[in-house]
């Protein structure tokens, strides 16, 4: 069975439900968890004249802040469902990519992620972090709605 759960977090209520049944998961399992949550590249979020208004160094502080929350919510979770948990924040990458390569890192051998299950013209025009990572991990991934 699984040994080590990723579970990924944007801080959405949505993710918070994934949260919650990974961590649930995990505890009947016995298996440890790290939690995740990237943040995209500076140039992603910021274009043309709004990098001037926005510097990259106070950028990059709103979102160690935002991170630092947003972790700190699912180890506060994993605390009171009795799972270890550690939590890494991955820097300078997309959602999908970041995911990825911190199950790689780490070593986890089960992915646990919320989608949001857009359909038709909205899933082709926001894409879907959940398909590139069903896509793309070599490790299984499961979907919480």
């Amino acid at each position: 069975m699984f040994k080590h759960v990723l579970i990924a977090t944007d801080g959405s209520e949505l993710a918070e439900r994934a949260v919650a049944q990974g961590l649930e998961l995990a505890k009947v399992i016995n298996a440890r968890v790290t939690a995740v949550t990237v943040t995209e590249p500076w140039a992603a979020m910021v274009v043309g004249e709004a990098a001037l208004a926005f510097p990259a160094g106070e950028y990059e502080k709103g979102a160690a802040e935002h991170a630092a929350k947003i972790l700190g919510r699912a180890a506060d979770m994993a605390k009171k469902a009795g799972v270890a948990c550690t939590t890494v924040h991955v820097k300078e990458q997309f959602p999908a990519e970041g995911i990825i390569t911190a199950a790689k890192e780490k070593g986890c051998d089960l992915i646990v992620m919320a989608s949001h299950g857009r359909r038709g013209i909205a899933k082709l025009l926001l894409g879907s972090e959940a398909t590139k990572v069903l896509t793309h991990s070599s490790v299984p991934v499961l979907i919480c709605r």
